[in-house]
């Protein structure tokens, strides 16, 4: 089999790409480890920037997200149990976020590529790529119990952390920076309406809080805990009186209970490797980058790598033009550093960090007041909490 371009990896960044190549008539081959009933059951993010947005729209996967989707003019952050609003529309020129499930958006991208017949390969094993520096790369999978092989021009690496593409960049090119968190998030998901119309970032003596939403019925709620802790450990009214406890009064008091219906826990770490590509690979997504999902990046980060390689590609498929693919790395990677930047900043704020007491845990809250004092401070977060440009 031949190809334009070899799509490894078939989440939301996967799916995307391919999308808006067919649109521009570029051929690819999209190759996904798990099931698609795997892929669909992922819990994920679910705040979209406003050019993540955009971008679903442009590739005619946007109708859904338009009809259901929430937007949100800004959220609150909790301390010392008082509430203090971020209004992002009055920080950022009218900008907003858009409350949609990375579920759903992934819903929409294989309904998408099914309609228009895209070639979309579930359960292929045992992907390996060879022959990337040279300008006939070709990628050889497992389907069924038999080998396949696909030449190609381009492949893009979407497939998450410990997928083949990162690993098949040679050792003595590829560097990597990372930042462990000494604790993780305990999330749930239940069937109760959310305690606000917005969300709430809590930062207590007890630890981080979050609550999100997906939909006026569907709640989303984190709490900061310890990396020895098991699903287990927690009950869900152990969870409850532990989220009641980090709230602000009036929020603790309004909050809808209810059974989990699902519960998991997510550790947290900063991680970034260089270059994003080599030879005739691009990396995008979780490939090349993690980030604490304090500041709803991941999934928006990885549509910006998306946002820039397939720009590339299509100038090349245009009018043979490399230059856009040459430098995709670096023009990625700068926007990667700056929202690696603020969810770090994000995560360190709002934080309990046991090796802070003392001196850390007054910064800490210093940091916060004189946030909630400064304007300029504010919209210094809201530009980045909406997105910076492309």
């Amino acid at each position: 089999m031949r190809t334009q371009v070899v799509i490894v990896g078939g989440g939301p960044s996967g799916l995307l790409l391919s999308q808006i190549l067919n649109l521009r008539g570029i051929e690819s081959v999209l190759l996904e480890r798990q099931s698609e009933a795997h892929v669909l059951g992922r819990i994920r993010a679910g705040v979209l920037e406003q050019g993540l947005v955009d971008m679903l729209r442009a590739a005619d996967v946007g109708e859904r997200m338009d009809k259901e989707g929430i937007v949100h003019h800004g959220f609150d952050i909790s301390c010392n149990g008082e509430r203090h609003h971020i209004n992002l529309s009055e920080l950022t020129d009218g900008k907003s976020v858009m409350i949609y499930g990375q579920t759903e958006v992934t819903h929409d991208l294989y309904d998408a590529r099914c309609k228009m017949n895209g070639n979309v390969i579930n359960e292929a094993k045992n992907v390996a790529l060879f022959d990337l520096e040279t300008d006939h790369p070709s990628v050889i999978y497992e389907k069924d119990g038999k080998s396949h092989k696909i030449e190609c021009d381009f492949v893009a690496g979407c497939d998450g952390f410990h997928g083949v593409s990162r690993g098949s960049i040679p050792t003595n090119i590829l560097r990597e920076y990372e930042k462990v968190y000494p604790f993780g998030w305990l999330g749930i998901l239940s069937e109760t309406p959310p305690v606000s119309d917005e969300l709430i970032y809590n930062q207590h003596d007890h630890g981080f809080a979050l609550c999100s939403m997906r939909n006026a019925n569907l709640s989303r709620y984190y709490i900061q805990c310890s990396l020895e802790d098991k699903v287990e450990d927690w009950s869900d009214e152990r969870f409850w009186e532990e989220l009641k406890t980090r709230l602000p009064e009036d929020a603790a008091k309004s909050l809808v209970t209810g059974p989990s219906i699902e519960k998991s826990i997510a550790p947290l770490r900063s991680f970034v490797s260089e270059p994003m590509s080599y030879g005739r690979l691009f990396l995008a997504g979780d490939a090349a980058h993690i980030v604490p999902p304090t500041g709803a990046k991941g999934l928006n980060l990885a549509a910006s790598d998306i946002h820039y390689l397939s720009s590339a590609l299509i100038e090349f498929y245009s009018n043979g033009n490399e230059r856009s693919l040459k430098i995709y790395s670096e023009t990625a990677l700068k926007r990667v550093w700056k929202a690696m930047r603020f969810s770090w900043s994000m995560t360190m704020m709002l934080h309990k960090f046991p090796e802070n007491e003392g001196f850390g845990d007054r910064m800490q809250r210093t940091e916060l007041e004189y946030l909630f004092s400064s304007k300029a401070a504010q919209t210094s977060l809201a530009e980045n909490y909406v997105g910076l440009p492309y």
